[in-house]
C-alpha cells in the first residue's frame, strides 16, 4: 500500500493532481466535520445529459485518487437545484402548452410533463439518478427544494441577511448598470402564484431575518428568508450552497470560470473557506455546438449505452478533460478499441504506467483482462459484409479466427458483438456508398484474388515488393493463411507492386470498393477475420459491380 501510496503522490494523472490540491487543505489538521466532501451540481431544467454524468465521474475519479493517497473519509453530494424556476421551456419534452403555463414555477412545481412523477423536477432527478445508478456511483442526492424547506439552509439565509450588504458588493460589481438597479440576491417564491420572483427589495430586515418587496402587480409581502420561502439567485447559491455543506471540491463547466471569483468570495463572506475547483472543457455536438439539456443535443446516456459498454464511456469521460471534444455517435467505435488497448497494456505497465492508464481510474485499481479478441470496428466491417441481423452470425466468424473464444468465456466479446450489429445497422448501413474499381485498382484487385488462391504467387508478390525496395535477399514469409501478418504482407506488396502512390491509396480503394466506406480496417486482420473464400468472393462481386446498387 505504501508504495501504491508513494506512486500516486507524484503521479501525473489529473485526478491524482486534484486530489493531492484538496489533501493541502488539510495538512495542518483534519477537516473538523470528519470527512472531506466532493460535490456535484445538477440543473434538472430538462433531461440530463451525458455531461452531467461525465461530472459526477470525474468527481468519483477524483475521491478514489484521494482515498488512495489519505485515510481522511469522504463523501459524495449530488445537489440538485431543483428550487429554480423554470425559465424557458425545454424543446424535448411533451405537453408544451401545460409547461408553458407554469413558467416561472420552481421545477419541483410544475406537473410532470410525461405525468410519472409529483413534478417535473422530481421527474428529471429520477432520471439522473436512475443514469448514476446504472454505473455504481456511491452518492448521496440532496434537492435544493428539501434542503430550503427542511431548514438545512436556514442559518447560511440568516447570515446572508446579516451579510447582505457585503454579498451585494460582490454581485454588483458583475452586473449592468441596469440590472444592478433592480438586482437583490433573494428571489421571493410568491405566496399565491407560487412563481419564483425577480423583483428588487424594498427592505432586509435583520431583526427578524425577513425581505419585504412588490410583487408584479404592486402588492408589498414580508417574507421570512427561511423555510423555503425564497431562494437565493444561482451565483450567490452556489457560495452558500458551499458555505452550509462545507464542500471541499466541486468542478464545473468552463462556461461557470468567470463566475468563480463570485462564488469563492460569498462562501468566504458566509464564513468558510472556499472549495478547491476543477473546471472541463464543454462537450460538442456534431456541429460542434456545446450540448444543452434544453435543446437535447448531443448523445443521451442511454444513446452510449445502446451501442457501447458503460466502460467505453467512462474512457471518453477520463481523456483530456480540460479540452472540448465532440460527443458524437461516430466516436463510439475508437473509444471502444482504446479501452481495450488500455486493458490490455495495463498488466506490461509499472505502477507509474499503471496510475497514469485511464482503466486504472474507470476500475478503481480492479482492473479486468480484456477478453475482446477481435477489436470492435472490425466487428462492424464483419457485420457489413456478412450483412449480420444478430451476433450469433458474428459468432462463426469469430469462433474460426479465436477457436478459444466463446460467448461465455469472453462476455465482452458476446456483448460487443451484438453492439457491433446494432451500431452497424444504426449508422453504417445507412452511409455505405460502393464505387467500381479504376482500371489500375481492378488489375490490383486480380493480382489480390490470385495471391489469396496460390501461395507461388502471394509468395511471388512479395518478393517482388523485396527486390523494388532493394532488399532481394530478404527472407519471404512462412505461408500460413490463418496468419494476420502473412495476409498483411500480401495486401501490401500488391499494392507497392501495382504503383499506388501513395499506398494509403490503395487501401482507401479496399475500404470503398469492398466494404462501402472511406475508412476501415488493417486488411489483412479482416481477411483472416472473415475467411479466404470469403474475402475471395467479396473480392469478385466488387470487381463484377455486384455491391454497387
Amino acid at each position: 500500500m505504501s508504495e501504491l501510496r508513494d506512486a500516486a503522490m507524484t503521479s501525473k494523472a489529473w485526478p491524482f493532481e486534484e486530489a493531492r490540491a484538496v489533501l493541502k487543505r488539510y495538512e495542518k489538521a483534519p477537516p473538523e466535520k470528519g470527512y472531506v466532501l466532493f460535490e456535484t451540481g445538477y440543473g434538472p431544467s430538462g433531461l440530463p445529459h451525458i455531461g452531467t454524468f461525465g461530472e459526477v465521474l470525474r468527481t468519483t475519479m477524483i475521491r478514489r485518487a484521494f482515498e488512495t493517497i489519505s485515510d481522511i473519509p469522504t463523501r459524495l453530494i449530488c445537489f440538485s437545484d431543483d428550487l429554480d424556476g423554470m425559465r424557458k421551456v425545454p424543446g424535448n419534452v411533451p405537453n408544451q402548452e401545460m409547461l408553458k403555463a407554469n413558467e416561472q414555477k420552481p421545477l419541483t412545481s410544475v406537473p410532470d410533463p410525461f405525468e410519472e412523477f409529483e413534478s417535473f423536477g422530481h421527474h428529471n432527478n429520477a432520471m439522473l439518478r436512475r443514469f448514476l445508478d446504472t454505473f455504481g456511483f456511491e452518492y448521496e442526492f440532496y434537492s435544493a427544494t428539501e434542503f430550503y424547506k427542511s431548514g438545512q439552509f436556514d442559518e447560511v439565509l440568516k447570515r446572508a441577511v446579516d451579510k447582505y450588504e457585503d454579498i451585494m458588493k460582490v454581485m454588483l460589481k458583475s452586473l449592468r448598470d441596469e440590472r444592478a438597479s433592480t438586482y437583490s440576491i433573494f428571489l421571493p417564491i410568491h405566496p399565491e402564484t407560487g412563481r419564483v420572483l425577480y423583483v428588487p427589495m424594498k427592505s432586509v430586515n435583520k431583526d427578524d431575518y425577513t425581505i419585504t418587496f412588490d410583487d408584479e402587480d404592486g402588492k408589498e409581502w414580508t417574507l421570512p428568508v427561511t423555510g423555503g420561502n425564497v431562494k437565493l439567485q444561482w451565483k450567490p447559491d452556489f457560495g452558500a450552497r458551499w458555505a452550509a455543506l462545507g464542500v471541499d471540491f466541486e468542478m464545473y463547466g468552463k462556461d461557470h470560470s468567470t463566475n468563480t471569483p463570485i462564488y469563492d468570495r460569498i462562501c468566504e463572506i458566509l464564513g468558510m473557506k472556499a472549495p478547491e475547483h476543477f473546471t472541463y472543457e464543454l462537450f460538442l455536438d456534431a456541429n460542434g455546438e456545446k450540448i444543452s439539456k434544453s435543446k437535447g443535443n448531443g448523445i443521451s446516456i442511454d444513446e452510449w449505452l445502446t451501442y457501447a459498454s458503460t466502460e467505453s464511456l467512462s474512457y471518453f469521460m477520463f481523456l483530456k478533460p480540460k479540452t472540448a471534444k465532440r460527443l458524437h455517435f461516430d466516436i463510439i467505435p475508437k473509444m471502444v478499441d482504446e479501452y481495450h488497448q488500455q486493458l490490455r497494456a495495463y498488466p506490461t505497465q509499472d505502477i507509474a504506467g499503471q496510475l497514469a492508464n485511464p482503466v486504472y481510474h474507470i476500475h478503481n485499481g480492479n482492473v479486468p483482462e480484456s477478453k475482446m479478441v477481435v477489436p470492435f470496428s472490425m466487428l462492424l466491417n464483419l457485420a457489413s459484409v456478412s450483412a449480420a441481423e444478430d451476433k450469433d452470425q458474428l459468432w462463426g466468424f469469430i469462433q474460426r479466427y479465436a477457436p478459444e473464444a466463446t460467448p461465455e468465456g469472453n462476455p465482452d466479446m458476446d456483448q460487443a458483438a451484438g453492439f457491433a450489429v446494432r451500431y452497424y445497422n444504426d449508422f453504417v448501413k445507412p452511409t455505405k456508398k460502393f464505387r467500381l474499381p479504376t482500371d489500375q485498382e481492378r488489375g490490383a484487385l486480380e493480382n489480390l484474388v490470385a495471391a489469396l488462391r496460390d501461395e507461388k504467387v502471394a509468395l511471388e508478390a512479395i518478393a517482388k515488393k523485396n527486390a523494388d525496395a532493394g532488399n532481394a535477399d530478404e527472407a519471404l514469409p512462412t505461408v500460413d493463411w490463418q496468419d494476420e501478418e502473412f495476409l498483411q504482407s500480401i495486401v501490401f506488396a500488391i499494392g507497392k507492386n501495382h504503383g499506388f502512390e501513395p499506398l494509403r491509396a490503395w487501401f482507401s480503394c479496399l475500404y470503398e470498393v469492398l466494404l462501402g466506406a472511406e475508412q476501415g480496417p488493417r486488411f489483412g486482420g479482416f481477411i483472416a477475420l472473415y475467411g479466404i473464400e470469403e474475402s475471395i468472393q467479396l473480392i469478385e462481386d466488387g470487381l463484377a459491380g455486384k455491391l454497387v446498387g
